[in-house]
């Protein structure tokens, strides 16, 4: 019984966790940003030309840059760097920090 109410609990609550992932690029890169369908949060792909003012706000420096919000804070950045290329264990390092944001409610 009590199995049930923690699963239920957990469940209640990542619904209610305001968690959303945002990739920043530009057409021309799309071959190099990574799927965000794995994902079960929200999430969005922006475009330079068409939310600079977003790009801006958030000071985005390199594209493709993936953002992870929670309850609308940034609290995790996986950059490109220079080779406008994500790390190849990018959706691993915010599944990581996700993890941990669940996890530091319980």
């Amino acid at each position: 019984m009590r199995l049930c109410v923690i699963i239920a609990y957990l469940a209640t609550f990542a619904s209610f966790a305001q968690i959303e992932i945002v990739q920043f690029s530009a057409d021309f890169l799309k071959d190099n940003e990574i799927s965000l369908k794995s994902f079960r949060y929200d999430t969005k792909t922006l475009y330079m030309s068409k939310a600079q003012d977003q790009f801006k706000k958030l000071d985005i420096k390199y594209i493709p840059t993936v953002v992870l919000f929670y309850n609308g804070e940034e609290v995790y950045r996986v950059e490109s760097g220079i080779t406008l290329k994500l790390p190849d264990n990018s959706i691993e390092l915010i599944e990581n920090e996700i993890e941990e944001i669940i996890e530091s409610k319980f």
